[in-house]
Formats: structure tokens, sequence, C-alpha cells
């Protein structure tokens, strides 16, 4: 049965990752960014910041999202694992915070299908001590 998950389905280095690119805490806007064909053993932390980083100053659709200080990659969840039931990020488990930017994304327990969260630091700290949210736009 765990062989037939879809976490086990593809080979380490050929993963597909969500990257949730986040612009707003408060107004919880953010937008999925879907990588196919990362290589978990070799990508770095460093390198995929840079792959969405490099995604949201070309790509088409990102433009609101290129003022975004993108700086902090946060595991968001694994396939298959228990979501967080806040919509925007995982506000406990700091410890999930990828600081080591040469570890690769395998070292850091990514698997097929993980999504992390891609968004200014600062912001974040902000939110997490006052975590309320607006609808007014």
């Amino acid at each position: 049965m765990a062989d037939s998950l879809t976490n086990n389905m593809r080979p380490t280095d050929d993963a597909t990752l969500t990257v949730r690119v986040i612009k707003s805490f408060k107004f919880r806007t953010e937008r999925s960014l879907v990588l196919h064909h990362i290589n978990l053993n070799t990508t770095t932390v460093a390198e995929l910041k840079e792959l969405g980083k490099q995604a949201v100053a070309t790509q088409p659709g990102w433009k609101p999202y290129r003022n975004v200080s993108l700086n902090t990659l946060k595991l968001y969840m694994k396939a298959h694992g228990a979501k967080t039931s806040n919509l925007i990020i995982n506000l406990d488990h700091d410890d999930w915070i990828l600081r080591d930017e040469q570890k690769s994304l395998a070292e850091v327990g990514f698997e097929n299908e993980t999504e992390v969260s891609f968004f200014d630091l600062k912001d974040y700290e902000d939110f997490k001590m006052n975590p309320e949210t607006s609808w007014d736009v």
C-alpha cells in the first residue's frame, strides 16, 4: 500500500513540487507555482529559492508578486500528510523553516508532491505576532 502512494510513485530525481508563493498573510493572498522534474537529491534549498524567484520574475501572471521580498521557505505539507487548519501557512513548527540553504531537498525531507511556502520572513514574523486576517480590499 505505501508504495502506491503518489509520493512514492516517482523517483527522487524526478519530483513534482508545489511552491505556495505568499504575497500577504493578512489578506491570504498566495499563488501556487508547480515545479516538475525536480531532482530532490541534487537541488539545494538555495536553488529552489532561485527557481521560485525566477518564475515570479519572468512568467506571466506573477506581476503582483514581483514586489514581495521572497527570502524564506517553510515546509507546508508532504503528500498524504496532515494539513494545517490555517489556509495560508502553518504557524506551528518553526523548525520546518529551511534555514540551511546548502542542504539538498531530499536531506530536508522533501518527497514527490511536497508543498512548501515561499514568503518574506519579516512579514511571517509580524503575522505570527498578530495572526488576524482581513477581507477588506
